[in-house]
């Protein structure tokens, strides 16, 4: 990893999806930003996917990321939601794409590892280390934030990217990638 890169993390959600923005400079983690967007008052979820896009495009231009790590979808019993996820994930990782940022992509569990140690770390516990890690004086007020920042960390910390985290330089890197995921 070269010694001064901005790293976008990303928490989907149709209704709040955390931000988290760091500054590897000279190895050390500065927090540059972290914050929700906040999509509960839109009852269209084409619209809330919509706003995904427009924010995390603003994000990426004002703020000018070298890479975005976002958190992958986890597999759990409402396939609605899963389903809703993984749109959100997709439309903010289309945006990355737009901007040529490359993506690398994390389970929640290799992200929580990778923060506490434990894989099955609450979000609570995950807030608290980051909170120390990064010194960050005062806990936001939504857990997604954090979630956000969690991930951009542990991108920051994998230094050789293993089979948990997927590079993706562009839609034709993506594809290839993911054959079954895409309709040719």
């Amino acid at each position: 990893m070269k010694p001064d890169k901005i790293i976008l993390g990303i928490d989907p959600g149709t209704n709040i999806m955390g931000y988290g923005i760091i500054h590897n400079k000279n190895n050390k983690i500065e927090l540059i930003t972290m914050g929700v967007i906040k999509l509960g008052k839109y009852s269209n979820h084409a619209l809330k996917l919509k706003k995904i896009f427009e924010r995390v495009l603003a994000l990426i231009k004002e703020y000018k990321p070298d890479e975005l790590a976002i958190e992958a979808p986890f597999f759990g019993k409402n396939v609605q939601s899963m389903l809703k996820l993984g749109r959100a994930q997709g439309v903010a990782m289309a945006a990355a794409l737009y901007q040529d940022v490359p993506i690398f992509e994390y389970s929640p569990k290799k992200i929580k590892q990778s923060i506490t140690g434990n894989g099955n770390a609450s979000k609570e516990q995950v807030a608290a280390m980051l909170m120390s890690l990064i010194k960050i004086t005062e806990a936001p007020e939504f857990l997604d934030a954090t979630d956000a920042l969690a991930a951009a960390v542990c991108h920051y910390f994998q230094k050789n990217i293993g089979d948990d985290g997927d590079k993706y330089t562009g839609w034709k890197s993506f594809v290839n990638k993911n054959p079954g995921r895409v309709k040719k």
